[in-house]
């Protein structure tokens, strides 16, 4: 059948919603234009400040268009852009924001190239906005795939250290797998509900078009929970996480922790709360043990490792189970602790990865453990946000980890989860074991060496200095350590706009109780 083209009508498109994601878009188009120029100040300077100005901009246009309550699909019902995908979205560009601060004196933009680089970091996070602001099917996988390819390169970008391409590699292997697993779990819920939109799923379950048991629907529930938990370092689907956090450069690991985690529970939360909350009470215990399975395994794999990238790899695994638990309760409170973590998430991770960037540049032993022995003596400037972080991590009061955690029992015990909200506090109280390892190695000394004299005699090693070290040398880390550290207190004290925000982005989803 032919049909007149007169007949054929475009979707309308809100320009106004889709502004931010334009920004990052087009400023994704530019930079990489740009850095085919050559010279020392386009590379050094200019690219990375076009990067910060698209992401600057994508902030400003977020907060013209912040309007809480429930807003209409646009695009033909593909992107939502309401308080949640904002509220994500402010945090991926934040993340976006750091990452190109720590990659101003690295390793790998000089190797991949300034332009690339850049760009494909800014792809990667219009792919994470997207990721949010996905309500239909087909925009849900779009927005996981561009999040992810960019990322698989990024993690490969210093071309000569093996660690760095064995990252990539890994990535893109296990990523694959997931995204492939997801994908077969949407076909399966497009086939039981037939629907695409989110809208339209929800309304099929809500109606006599598929029991909320159906086998086909729940075995595509199952299979998406996998797909999206590789994305989010949720266990069993976590075996990547400690590997490509520590072979990827520091920057992009740094960017990959909070922004990944940041979209993936993005659309955790619109797809389980909003497409599929009616059938709360049969994927809720599901994800209740995944949520406890994960708080365990990441604590118990942190205890051993000596690797701080490796450690706060595992770090994140348990951190994705205690945000689990806001998902899991399907309820307005559940939405609003999961975000308010998130955003606590982020400037624990940012605070100790910028720590980590400043000491394996200097130190020969890298990230290990023994690289941060008696940092309190000798450089306070880093020892000081670094124990802020992981005390904030551990949930000590006074500090917004502290709060995030309470605001996540609470919504738990609210939702008849409160054996969850128990396994929240027995998983904090084992993180103090690997958390207050590190506090201690920079203030309670460090290891002794023997020296070969008659007798043997045990010294404790001489601290070397080096220019590189001093604070001047690396302004732009320090300022980011010391900013998150003192941002970590001032919301663990102070925790109102983040908790009008959470309560703002909690009207975005109709229906929540």
């Amino acid at each position: 059948m032919t049909i007149p083209l007169a007949e054929v009508q475009a979707p309308v498109i809100d320009y106004k919603e889709l502004s931010p994601l334009m920004a990052t878009l087009g400023g994704s188009v530019v930079v990489l234009m740009v850095g085919l120029f050559r010279g020392r100040v386009v590379q050094l300077v200019l690219v990375p400040l076009l990067t910060v100005v698209s992401l600057l901009t994508a902030i400003g246009l977020s907060i013209w268009i912040w309007d809480p309550g429930v807003k209409q699909p646009i695009i033909e019902g593909a992107l939502t852009v309401d308080t949640l995908a904002l509220g994500i979205a402010m945090l991926v560009y934040v993340a976006g924001l750091v990452a190109v601060a720590l990659s101003a004196r690295a390793v790998a933009p000089r190797e991949a190239g300034h332009g690339e680089y850049h760009s494909m970091l800014l792809g990667s996070i219009t792919g994470m906005v997207l990721l949010a602001q996905s309500s239909d099917l087909i925009t849900l996988f779009v927005g996981l795939e561009l999040l992810s390819i960019p990322l698989y390169v990024l993690c490969a970008t210093e071309l000569h250290r093996r660690t760095s391409l064995e990252a990539g590699l890994k990535y893109l292997v296990i990523g694959s797998v997931g995204s492939a697993t997801l994908l077969y779990g949407l076909a399966l819920i497009y086939g039981a509900t037939g629907a695409m939109q989110f809208d339209a799923i929800a309304d099929a379950l809500s109606g006599d078009t598929v029991s909320v048991t159906d086998p086909l629907l729940l075995t595509g529930i199952g299979l998406v929970v996998a797909g999206l938990a590789f994305k989010a370092s949720v266990a069993p689907f976590h075996q990547w996480t400690p590997d490509v956090y520590q072979g990827a450069p520091t920057p992009i690991t740094t960017f990959m922790a909070v922004a990944t985690k940041a979209a993936a529970f993005g659309i955790i939360l619109r797809l389980f709360d909003h497409a599929l909350g009616l059938s709360q009470l049969d994927w809720g215990p599901a994800l209740a043990a995944l949520a406890t399975a994960t708080i365990v395994i990441g604590n118990v794999g942190a205890i051993a490792q000596r690797s701080l990238k490796r450690l706060l790899a595992w770090s994140s695994v348990a951190q994705a189970g205690y945000l689990l638990a806001g998902v899991v309760v399907g309820s307005r409170l559940g939405l609003q602790a999961t975000v308010f973590y998130l955003a606590v998430y982020l400037l624990m991770n940012v605070t100790a990865f910028a720590v980590v960037v400043a000491r394996e540049r200097v130190s020969e032993r890298g990230d290990d453990i023994s690289s941060f022995e008696n940092l309190g003596q000798t450089q306070p400037w880093l020892a000081w946000p670094m124990t802020i972080a992981m005390l904030s991590l551990a949930g000590v009061p006074a500090t917004a980890g502290f709060i995030g955690k309470f605001y996540l029992i609470d919504a738990a015990v609210s939702g008849d989860y409160a054996w969850l909200g128990i396994m929240i506090v027995l998983g904090a109280v084992v993180s103090f074991a690997y958390y207050l390892r590190v506090v201690a190695a920079m203030w309670m000394g460090g290891r002794e060496v023997q020296l070969p004299t008659i007798p043997p005699r045990q010294v404790k090693p001489v601290s070397g200095w080096s220019p590189e070290a001093e604070a001047s040398a690396q302004p732009e880390v320090a300022a980011i350590a010391v900013l998150f550290a003192a941002a970590t207190i001032f919301f663990g004290l102070w925790p109102d706009p983040l908790f009008d925000a959470a309560r703002d982005i909690g009207t975005s989803l109709s229906g929540l109780l």
